[in-house]
């Protein structure tokens, strides 16, 4: 099997760099439009009544629609998995499922009634649904094509290094959407918060779902993927793949980063404008300042962990996280200008992601491909769509949590809920770290390396 040139692999990169695109504009600008603090500019769209002391409207929908995922992501793995085709297992489902994605999260920030009303919830639930079911359907098998098109360990890193840096580019795109939607909206000569936001998400979403088509037009799924169609049902590969016990570790961690980190972004906005009281602008600078500064880290991240392994640092990587995201507490409350603790926070924050934004696909990735040549099962795709899912339970948990939160208190002077939240996600950050350390890379590279010898 011959393996994938450079080219072939920033084009593959390209790919994430679409669906980042979208599944930021959601996690940035969608808590944000339909829950703003009072003096945003922006109307109420769905009634902002607070059920059982904490939830909301919005709480609900976000639960509900993520949720779904616990049926779309190991079924849409399972049918790539068992797929076959001329253009292989993968690439047919990212084809038809990138411009739904983005049709569906334009249409989210569309309300069909200008104030309050029933039909605004009813559309947001059926939008957001829709929404990631359709996303499901490309990021899935996208993911199963990085142990496939990996034959070994380095390679496996490279493409995780690469599709490191394109979420990362997803992030400056998507919190570009005030910045690009104002340009849009006085070209268009329309004027208000909602109508930039509006313009912002249109235009960029269009730009990522080109993105999402690069790979489909440009590579050849079966020139450098080994992979062969598997025979195991949705039942059986899903039992199969939670039996893995490195998993399982891998997992938990997964869930509870990804619950905290989640938390964090949905109140970025809040924390820029309420705690620092800065003009939301300041998140088209910041963001990118994030992942410039990451970016200058990605090479050292790189070197280190083909020198000392990948567990360490990962580990390293969410408890610092834990101790950035317990100082935005105090946002606000610093004896140092308002610009200057935002920029601290962010360049303090800047150095985990650099880590964690590589070196977790990579790790897996090694999981499923030690799992397939232990096994003879080759399911990368339901490894991936089980980190998926569990991902997704965590973003789903940190919206949820977030969205009460704001109940506690989201206005200048009245934060407490924003603050909370903060401190929630660097608990479940500490927790991340520590469990991980239970996963045990040696053994999995050892005999990764082992059985490669055999096959030579």
């Amino acid at each position: 099997m011959k393996q994938i040139p450079l080219k072939k692999q920033l084009l593959y990169a390209v790919g994430q760099l679409g669906w980042s695109t979208l599944i930021n504009i959601i996690n940035l600008q969608l808590v944000f439009f339909y829950i703003p603090p009072e003096d945003a500019g922006i109307p109420f769209f769905i009634t902002q009544v607070v059920f059982l002391a904490v939830l909301n409207v919005l709480t609900l929908i976000a639960a509900s629609g993520r949720l779904l995922d616990a049926v779309t992501d190991p079924l849409i793995a399972n049918w790539s998995d068992r797929f076959d085709s001329p253009k292989g297992r993968r690439l047919p489902f990212m084809k038809w499922s990138a411009i739904p994605s983005v049709l569906f999260c334009i249409l989210l920030f569309f309300p069909i009634v200008p104030e309050i009303s029933s039909w605004n919830i009813v559309w947001l639930f059926v939008m957001q649904a829709v929404f990631y079911v359709s996303l499901t359907f490309y990021v899935t098998p996208y993911f199963a094509l990085l142990p496939e098109f990996g034959h070994d360990s380095k390679t496996r890193l490279n493409l995780s290094t690469w599709i490191s840096i394109t979420y990362a580019l997803g992030i400056i795109l998507a919190s570009q959407v005030p910045a690009i939607g104002q340009l849009l909206a006085d070209a268009m000569g329309a004027s208000g918060t909602v109508s930039t936001i509006q313009y912002g998400v249109v235009g960029i979403g269009i730009l990522a779902g080109i993105f999402m088509l690069v790979p489909v037009w440009t590579l050849n799924e079966k020139e450098y993927s080994k992979g062969l169609s598997s025979s195991n049902d949705m039942k059986s590969a899903i039992r199969h793949t939670f039996q893995n016990k490195h998993f399982r570790y891998y997992v938990a961690a997964d869930f509870s980063y990804f619950m905290g980190i989640t938390i964090v972004l949905t109140g970025l906005l809040y924390y820029i404008t309420v705690l620092l009281q800065l003009d939301k602008s300041m998140m088209g600078v910041l963001l990118p300042l994030m992942v410039v500064l990451s970016f200058l880290f990605y090479p050292v991240v790189n070197i280190l962990a083909r020198k000392f392994g990948k567990k360490a640092f990962v580990s390293g990587s969410f408890l610092f996280m834990a101790l950035v995201f317990f100082m935005t507490w105090f946002l606000g409350r610093l004896p140092f200008e308002n610009e200057v603790q935002a920029y601290a926070l962010i360049i303090c924050f800047a150095i985990p992601v650099a880590f964690l934004g590589i070196l977790p696909n990579a790790i897996l990735a090694d999981i499923a491909e030690h799992d397939a040549r232990q096994t003879g099962i080759r399911q990368e795709g339901m490894f991936f769509a089980s980190r998926t899912l569990m991902q997704k339970f965590g973003q789903t948990f940190g919206v949820l949590v977030f969205a009460a939160l704001t109940s506690l208190g989201k206005d200048v002077g009245d934060d407490l809920g924003i603050r909370l939240s903060a401190v929630i996600g660097s608990g479940l950050c500490l927790f991340a770290g520590l469990y991980f350390l239970r996963y045990d890379e040696r053994t999995v590279l050892a005999e990764l390396e082992e059985t490669a010898s055999e096959e030579a």
